[in-house]
């Protein structure tokens, strides 16, 4: 365990690694500090996800977003909300005909619309989309790369072609787009890169070993690459690495799944809040961006007490996917291909646990 030193109320020196988890949580609140750090935590959590306002919008008109991972999820969500805010949007996925679809409602929205299909792995795409984006708007205000698949399962269950191709999605195509990005940021002078994180860059889940190790990946990537802009004088290029908890999109449906049930989390949010998240972090970009209270409140305890918190969030994961989950054959899902189902924002994933959990409530009294 990483060591922290606290004080306690008689000014004492306590190391973490000497006293259980409740007696530090009682030091800690004992210490206004921890009342401090909890309510900006969630003053910080009202302003980001919520509607932008009308001011911010104002500032949003005009400015060319490129999305790479638009055709559902939070990718499509941040497009069409874009559209509403007049915003110029590049949409990139593998999907064409979701893509046109997203597209259409850019522009009932009152935006602008270009689809780019690529492949985020293959950094010939990456390039003839940003290639594609500037000759259509001259200059890329903000660069995001939401594009991403999983994998739940045992570790060693997992074949390791599907861990492989995560890699190659979700940390690879990541470098790929920065880089893209970066280099024309240094070419304007300005822009914003925001990378979609995890809560699980900062608290490995149990079950998603390669996932959460491409979300490290993603964090770190964005820590290094703000250091170097400040080192070298680019003070108007910002990264920003989006952090989310569990939320209601396609993700699941599209994961590959080797846990023997079907896909699920705890206490999954509305999607509608990382989707305001990742707009308003374009107009205020801060490093690290954990959206709405459970990510943030991860966030904070994994920082004090890191094993304690991966143990308890690998015990709700095999309470959730292993031990209740309803029986599922297993799938490489959307990873090497893409699906035709999962097309929306939201996936219907909590409507469907619920059910779920009826069901098994019925079965345990028969």
């Amino acid at each position: 365990m990483r060591r922290v030193t606290l004080l306690n109320s008689n000014n004492d020196c306590v190391s973490p690694d000497r006293t259980t988890f409740i007696n530090q949580l009682v030091l800690l609140l004992q210490n206004n500090q921890f009342y401090l750090l909890l309510l900006l935590g969630f003053l910080m959590t009202g302003c980001s996800t919520s509607r932008l306002s009308s001011g911010a919008q104002r500032k949003t008109a005009g400015k060319t977003f490129v999305i790479v991972g638009a055709s559902s999820g939070f990718g499509r969500g941040v497009a069409e909300k874009l559209g509403e805010y007049k915003a110029n949007v590049v949409l990139a996925a593998r999907r064409t005909d979701l893509l046109e679809e997203v597209a259409a409602k850019v522009r009932a929205n009152g935006g602008t619309a270009l689809v780019v299909t690529m492949d985020i792995s293959k950094p010939e795409d990456v390039q003839r989309l940003r290639d594609s984006a500037l000759k259509q708007f001259a200059d890329i205000d903000v660069w995001i790369n939401m594009a991403g698949v999983g994998a739940i399962g045992r570790f060693w269950e997992i074949p390791i072609e599907e861990q492989a191709r995560m890699v190659d999605v979700n940390l690879k195509g990541f470098i790929y787009g920065s880089h893209a990005a970066i280099n024309q940021f240094r070419k304007q002078g300005y822009g914003v890169l925001i990378n979609m994180g995890s809560i699980e860059s900062e608290n490995p889940l149990a079950y998603h070993a390669s996932y959460a190790a491409t979300k490290g990946g993603v964090l770190n990537l964005g820590e290094a690459i703000n250091q170097e802009l400040r080192l070298n004088g680019y003070k108007s290029i910002k990264v920003v690495t989006v952090e989310p908890w569990a939320f209601d999109t396609p993700f699941w449906r599209h994961a590959a799944n080797y846990s023997g049930g079907t896909p699920r989390m705890a206490a999954m949010d509305n999607p509608d809040k990382v989707v305001n998240a990742v707009i308003w972090s374009s107009l205020h970009p801060r490093k690290e961006l954990a959206v709405a209270t459970k990510a943030k409140l991860t966030r904070f305890f994994h920082h004090l007490f890191p094993h304690t918190t991966e143990r308890m969030s690998a015990n709700i994961v095999h309470r959730y996917q292993i031990k209740t989950a309803p029986p599922m054959q297993s799938t490489s899902g959307a990873v090497f291909t893409p699906m035709e189902s999962g097309r929306g924002v939201d996936d219907g994933v909590r409507a469907r646990m619920k059910e779920e959990k009826k069901q098994r409530k019925m079965q345990n009294k028969q």
